[in-house]
C-alpha cells in the first residue's frame, strides 16, 4: 500500500470515529440543553470559526505544502524555518485576537445577536484560540510528512475528553440557565482542544529529527524566503476561508432579515433556522469524513507529484480522487434521502429537519467533491482561483437565500435552497478550473453507469423498506435499512466497474484472487 493510500486510509478511519464522536456529542447536547440552548451554541459559532481562521491565516494548508517539498528534498533546515515562522505568525495573532474577542463580546452579545445571553458562550470559547493556532501548525507539519497517525488519534482525543466534559460541566450549569449550560458546552469544546494539542507535542518530540526551541528567534529571522513561500499559499487559502467564514457569519443574519420580509416572526424564524443548521446540516456533513481524509492527504501527494513533474502521477491520483468521491457520495446521498426521518429520530428523537435533508441530499453529492477539489487546487498553486469562486458562490447563496426566503410561500425552504444553489456553483468552478489545468477528459460512461446504480439501489431500496419495514422506527429497523442499502449499492457498484478489483485488493479484510 502507498505512503498516499495508507495516510488517506488512516485519516479516513479517524475522521470517520471523530464525525461518529462528534455526533454524539450534538445528542448530548441537545438532549440536555435543547433547542433553545443548540440555538445560542449556533449563534455564537460562526463568529468563533471567523476569529480562528483570522489567526490561522491559512497556514495550515501552506505548511502541509512547503513541508512536503522541504521533506522531499531532505531540508532538514527549512523545515525548522517553516515551523519557526508558523508559530511566531499564529501565535501572534492568537495573543490579539483573544482578548479582543472578550473585550467585543458584551457588544456582539446585546447588539449584534440581540441576545445578552450569547455573551456567556463567546467568553467560554475564546481562549481556545492560541491552543488551536499551535495545533494547526503541528497538524500541518505532520501531513506535509505525510505521517497522518498523529493529526488522527489527536482528533479522536479531542473528541473523546469533549464528549465527557460536555456531559459534566452543561448538565452541572444547567440550572444556572440555559446560557451557563450553553457556555459550559463552549468550555468544554476548549478542553478538548487542549488535550489535543498536549498529544501533539509529545508526538512531535518524539519524531522531530531537529530541536525547534535551540535558535528559534535565529531561524525567524533567517526565514524571509520561507515566509514569502508561506504567505504565497496562505494569503489566498485565507482569502477562500474567510469568505466562507464571512458568509456563514452573515447568513443567519440574511435569512432573519428575509423571514421576517416575508412575515414570519423572529421566534419562529430563529427556531426553523435553528433546526437547518443545528440539526439537519450536520447529518448531511457526517459523510464528509471520506473526501475530509482525501483532501487532507491530496494536498501534499498532489504538491508533491508537482514538484516533481510527474504529471501522470498527478492526472492519476486526480482521477480516482474524483472516482472516489462520486462512488462514496453516491452512497451517502442515497442513505440520506432514504433515511432521513429515521436517522432524525434516532439522533434527536424528533422528525424535524428531515424534509430539510431530503430536499438538499442530491446537492450534497457536490459538497462532497469540494473538499478534494479545493485541496487539489491549492496543491497546484491555484488557491488564488479557489478564493475567487468561494467568492462567487457566497455572494451567490446570499443573494438567493434572500430573493426565496423573503416570499412567503417559500420561507425557511429559501434559505435551504440558497445553500444548496451555493454548493453547487462552488464546486461546479472547482472543477472547471481543475479540468483547464491538468487537461483532464470526463468519462461519460462512468457516469452514465453512476446515474443506472443510483436508479437500481433506490428503487431496490423503496421496494424493500416499502414491503418489510414501513413505519418502524426502531434503531434495528433503521441499521437493517442502511445496511441494505448499502449492499446493495457495493454489489451494482462491483458489477458495473464503478469498484475495481484493484480498489477491493487495498482492502485490508478483503482478498481478491
Amino acid at each position: 500500500m502507498s505512503k498516499f493510500l495508507k495516510g488517506t486510509m488512516i485519516l479516513m478511519a479517524a475522521i470517520f470515529i471523530t464525525k461518529i464522536l462528534g455526533f454524539v456529542n450534538r445528542m448530548v447536547v441537545a438532549r440536555i440543553i435543547g433547542e433553545e440552548g443548540v440555538g445560542l451554541f449556533m449563534m455564537v459559532f460562526p463568529t468563533f470559526i471567523l476569529v480562528v481562521t483570522i489567526t490561522q491565516f491559512g497556514l495550515p494548508v501552506a505548511i502541509s505544502r512547503s513541508i512536503a517539498a522541504a521533506d522531499a528534498s531532505g531540508d532538514t533546515a527549512k523545515m525548522k524555518r517553516i515551523l519557526a515562522v508558523s508559530l511566531a505568525i499564529t501565535g501572534g495573532l492568537s495573543l490579539i485576537f483573544t482578548p479582543c474577542l472578550i473585550w467585543m463580546a458584551p457588544y456582539l452579545s446585546k447588539v449584534l445577536f440581540t441576545d445578552p445571553r450569547t455573551y456567556y458562550p463567546l467568553v467560554a470559547i475564546a481562549p481556545v484560540i492560541p491552543v488551536i493556532a499551535i495545533s494547526s501548525v503541528l497538524r500541518g507539519y505532520f501531513q506535509g510528512r505525510q505521517n497522518m497517525k498523529p493529526a488522527a488519534v489527536s482528533q479522536i482525543i479531542e473528541q473523546l475528553v469533549r464528549i465527557f466534559l460536555i456531559y459534566i460541566l452543561a448538565k452541572k450549569f444547567l440550572p444556572y440557565g440555559v446560557e451557563y449550560a450553553a457556555a459550559g458546552a463552549m468550555a468544554a469544546t476548549a478542553l478538548g482542544e487542549l488535550a489535543s494539542l498536549v498529544y501533539l507535542l509529545m508526538m512531535f518530540k518524539i519524531s522531530k529529527t531537529f530541536r525547534i526551541r535551540r535558535r528559534f528567534f535565529t531561524s525567524i529571522h533567517s526565514g524571509k524566503e520561507t515566509f514569502r513561500e508561506l504567505m504565497e499559499v496562505a494569503l489566498p487559502s485565507t482569502g477562500s476561508r474567510m469568505v466562507g467564514s464571512l458568509s456563514w457569519f452573515f447568513e443567519p443574519i440574511v435569512v432573519t432579515q428575509s423571514l421576517a420580509i416575508a412575515g414570519i416572526t423572529a421566534a419562529v424564524a430563529t427556531k426553523e433556522y435553528g433546526i437547518l443548521t443545528g440539526y439537519a446540516l450536520p447529518v448531511m456533513f457526517l459523510p464528509s469524513f471520506v473526501t475530509l481524509a482525501l483532501s487532507t492527504s491530496l494536498v501534499p501527494a498532489i504538491s508533491e507529484a508537482y514538484t516533481k513533474k510527474h504529471y501522470q502521477t498527478l492526472e492519476h491520483r486526480v482521477q480516482e480522487a474524483l472516482r472516489f468521491c462520486l462512488v462514496t457520495g453516491g452512497l451517502a446521498v442515497l442513505l440520506l434521502y432514504l433515511y432521513a426521518e429515521p436517522l432524525m429520530y434516532f439522533m434527536y428523537n424528533s422528525e424535524n429537519g428531515a424534509r430539510f435533508i431530503q430536499l438538499m441530499a442530491p446537492f450534497f453529492l457536490f459538497y462532497y467533491y469540494q473538499g478534494p477539489l479545493q485541496a487539489v487546487l491549492q496543491a497546484l498553486n491555484l488557491a488564488n482561483a479557489a478564493m475567487i469562486n468561494s467568492l462567487i458562490g457566497a455572494a451567490v447563496k446570499l443573494a438567493v437565500i434572500f430573493a426565496f426566503a423573503s416570499q412567503q410561500q417559500f420561507g425557511i425552504y429559501g434559505a435551504a435552497l440558497g445553500m444548496a444553489c451555493g454548493i453547487l456553483l462552488v464546486t461546479l468552478l472547482h472543477l472547471a478550473v481543475v479540468f483547464k489545468t491538468i487537461s483532464m477528459t470526463v468519462d461519460m460512461r462512468q457516469y452514465g453507469k453512476f446515474l443506472v446504480v443510483l436508479f437500481l439501489t433506490l428503487m431496490g431500496s423503496h421496494w424493500i423498506n416499502q414491503s418489510f419495514l414501513s413505519g418502524q422506527h426502531s434503531a434495528q429497523s433503521l441499521v437493517a435499512g442502511l445496511g441494505i442499502t448499502a449492499i446493495i449499492y457495493s454489489v451494482l457498484s462491483i458489477l458495473f466497474g464503478l469498484i475495481t478489483k484493484s480498489d477491493l485488493t487495498r482492502l485490508p479484510f478483503v482478498k481478491v484472487k
